[in-house]
This record gives structure tokens, sequence and C-alpha cells, in this order.
């Protein structure tokens, strides 16, 4: 996308340098870059809420960086760590913001247009670190989410005690950076960070390293082909809903054969497939039968099925 940072950064598969440990231990990480993308679409209405806009959310892709070159990139600008706890781990994961954006947010929420102070404070306000902690307790339930199919790991805010304050690193210590765009319109997008230390990831390195999307095995033609004619012939019961029409528990009593319940539809009705929404339709005949003509098809979601 034209609106990421550009930004100079290696992927997320690293070859060691001669006498020297490779920084990340989990391979080219490309389970987390998916968990990545399902959270980008989860973190959407949290910073919607805070914001009131509607914005676009993104994730970037990933990398693994010592702490000392990410906080050269990052510059000495003022930023917001707030912590994260991950499970029973030491090492707490960092919510990285940066300092016009959370101020950005605060204004946005007490009401105003979403516009930082000029120019901007040296310091985080009150306000600005109660808002940051109320950010992270709200990522925190789609972070569990998102890393739910890989591992169940529970996710929890806590108190930064001064949010622009350094995290606790050593220079050298191997970071994994999560980044996520959000833009409102065409505005300038924002980007927050999300940082795993790469030893609060070690106890889940396992699941880090399964292949959920890698290149499927070889398997016998014949055999795939007997199974996709079974699955081909799955039955899906189909059905149309014209009107719901609600009465009081005390007319439902009343009720008596030859009462007329009234209803009222429009002229296109809902079309399901078991619990999910096909699409809409409009009422009429086939063939002397009473049939739905197919007037819209919801969008399928490739994440849906995975």
């Amino acid at each position: 996308m034209t609106e990421r940072r550009e930004r100079p950064r290696t992927g997320a598969e690293h070859a060691p340098v001669l006498g020297s440990a490779s920084l990340n231990p989990f391979g080219d990480l490309v389970t987390l870059q998916h968990l990545c993308a399902r959270l980008a679409k989860a973190l959407k209405p949290v910073f919607d809420g805070v914001a009131r806009a509607d914005l676009r959310s993104w994730a970037e892709p990933l990398s693994v960086q010592r702490w000392s070159d990410y906080r050269a990139e990052r510059g000495h600008g003022l930023t917001g760590w707030q912590p994260l706890a991950m499970g029973a781990a030491r090492a707490r994961v960092q919510l990285a913001f940066d300092a016009k954006h959370l101020f950005e947010l605060l204004d946005a929420f007490f009401g105003g247009d979403g516009d930082a102070p000029d120019p901007l404070p040296v310091e985080f306000t009150p306000a600005a670190e109660a808002l940051a902690l109320r950010l992270a307790g709200l990522v925190a339930a789609p972070l569990e989410a998102a890393w739910e199919p890989l591992t169940k790991v529970g996710f929890r805010a806590v108190e930064a005690g001064t949010l622009g304050a350094l995290p606790e690193f050593a220079a050298d210590e191997p970071v994994i950076v999560t980044r996520f765009g959000l833009a409102l319109g065409d505005r300038k997008p924002a980007f927050v960070d999300i940082l795993y230390p790469v030893a609060a990831l070690k106890p889940h390195g396992a699941a880090l390293t399964v292949k959920v999307h890698g290149v499927p095995a070889e398997v016998e033609p014949q055999w795939r082909s007997g199974l996709t004619r079974a699955v081909m012939g799955v039955r899906f019961p189909i059905r149309s809903v014209l009107a719901e029409p609600v009465v009081s528990l005390g007319r439902l009593l009343e009720l008596r054969e030859g009462d007329v319940i009234p209803i009222d539809f429009g002229p296109e009705v809902p079309v399901m497939v078991a619990s999910r929404r096909l699409g809409t339709g409009l009422v009429g005949t086939a063939n002397g039968r009473a049939a739905v003509r197919l007037t819209q098809l919801e969008e399928l979601c490739e994440e849906d099925f995975r």
C-alpha cells in the first residue's frame, strides 16, 4: 500500500552473522503474520470507538530487530510505552503509541475533532496515560482471540507507571515488531506497534513454527477427486425469512383458530444458508411455485474458512 510507512526493515527470517546468535529462533514467522492480519480486523472496532470515526486498519509486514535498532528507528520523539502481560511470562509485550496519535485519540474521545496540541507536550498528561491503559485493556481481548488458534494465552493491561519511560530491555535484546496502520479517509495514517520480546514467545515456539498456510502436501489424485465429489454433495438448508412479527405474551395467549397476525416485509428479504447470510432476494413465483430471485450475494472472506 502507498500509505505504508517507509522504513528500512529486514524480513522476519534472518541469516545469522558469523559468530553471533540468530535474532529469530522461530523461522519465517508466517503464522504470526497471519495472526496479525486477523488482529488488524479486530482492532478496527476498538479504535473506531475511541476515535469516534470509521477507520481503515491493516497489518504491516513484521520484523525482528534488536531493541537498540528499533529505538534508533523510532527516533527520540515522545512515545507511549504501554505494557501488556502475556500469560505467565516475566517479559512484557509493549504497545507503542506515537505521542501525536495518542493526543489525537484523546481529543476525539472527549468529543473534539481529533486534533493534537501544537506544540506537543514534552510528557504525557494523566488523561493520556489513562487512555493508553484503557486502550491496552480493550486490545487484550481481540489479542487473545487472535492467538487462540495457535495457543491459549491470556493478555492483560498493566499500569505503565510513567507512560513515556522506556521499557527495561537490554540494548541487544531481540524483539518481534508487529505494526498496525490506522487511517481515516485520505488522512495520513497513524501506526501502533505491538512488540513481543523473543523471551516472552519462547514458551509458544512450537505453535509459532507450525505451517498453517504452507504448501499442501501431494495427495493421491483419485482420493482427492473422491473427497471433492463427497464434499460437493453435502446438502445445506436454504431458507428465507419473510417476516418475524412480535406479539406480547398476553396477545399470544389470546390467539384462537382463524385469528390473523399481520406481517409487513419489504420487496427484498434475507436468504440464509444454515446460519450464514447468503444474500438478499425478491419474492415472487417461478413455475407456479413461490420463489426468491437473488439480487445480491454477500462477499465471502477467505479468513472465515481458516
